[in-house]
């Protein structure tokens, strides 16, 4: 099938690593491509051994958006509003409903909807010559698969417009100076530090930070009364988990907690 050539998956001591694999279009996503992804992310969420997951680009970039090749000329608007609803979305969706971890680790530019990929992982890193780019008002659209919503909840509204309007390219020390990316490293290091902090992620009690991710994700739509009667339901049940029996154990016996995932 298509999307297994595009994109790749593996587990590896916890951690899930998917690879968009068309490096000769800088990993530019097409139909089959972003049901593969949907289809790994939603492998990740079934598989009990995988705690955290890691996502990269095969080659020197991420992603470099939407292929425009796979139209015929200058895409139909039924064309458009098709693919972001019926492939964007579920593909972003799967990553925001996924219980466990995600990371990205950028290794080159991340461009328009490559960008809405990366930003809807929960935590991303990137290489010091890495690049993000809303590069949609430079060709006349705007921002989609989601990307309005994780930028202008990364960094507010006005900050968030000044990127989407003006499409400059944001290197890796802008990014973390804003706070769209955690982390940057070298080049030469990347896979092997976004590996570490996957595997790191991977050793915590992945039930509460699945729960964690749902209360964080909901906390700045509701009011604060709904997010504590969240927090007070989510706590009821981590309380109930055998991941939270070993924290506690562990404290008491002055130990390194050997959470299991719980």
């Amino acid at each position: 099938m298509a999307e297994e050539t595009a994109v790749i998956y593996a587990v590896d001591q916890g951690v899930a690593t998917i690879t968009l694999n068309r490096p000769h279009r800088r990993n530019a996503f097409t139909q089959d491509m972003l049901q593969g992804l949907r289809h790994s992310f939603t492998c990740a969420g079934e598989d009990a051994s995988v705690r955290a997951v890691l996502v990269t680009g095969a080659g020197k970039g991420f992603c470099a958006g939407q292929d425009l090749s796979i139209f015929d000329g200058i895409p139909q608007p039924e064309d458009v509003r098709t693919v972001v609803l019926d492939f964007y979305r579920p593909m972003i969706e799967s990553i925001v409903n996924l219980k466990k971890p995600v990371i990205a680790a950028i290794n080159g530019v991340a461009a328009g909807a490559g960008a809405s990929l990366a930003l809807a992982c929960d935590l991303r890193i990137m290489a010091h010559d890495a690049s993000i780019l809303m590069a949609f008002s430079n060709i006349g659209l705007v921002p989609d698969a989601g990307a309005s919503w994780f930028l202008t909840r990364l960094v507010g509204y006005s900050r968030a417009y000044e990127i989407a309007a003006l499409g400059e390219r944001i290197s890796a020390e802008r990014s973390l100076e804003l706070g769209l990316t955690n982390w940057v490293t070298g080049a030469d290091t990347l896979h092997e530090d976004a590996l570490s902090r996957a595997r790191q992620l991977a050793e915590r009690p992945t039930v509460a930070l699945g729960m964690t991710k749902a209360v964080l994700l909901q906390a700045t739509e509701a009011t604060l009364d709904a997010t504590i009667l969240l927090e007070a339901t989510l706590q009821a049940q981590a309380v109930a988990t055998a991941d939270h029996r070993e924290g506690v154990l562990a404290f008491v016996e002055k130990r390194t907690p050997r959470f299991r995932g719980q």
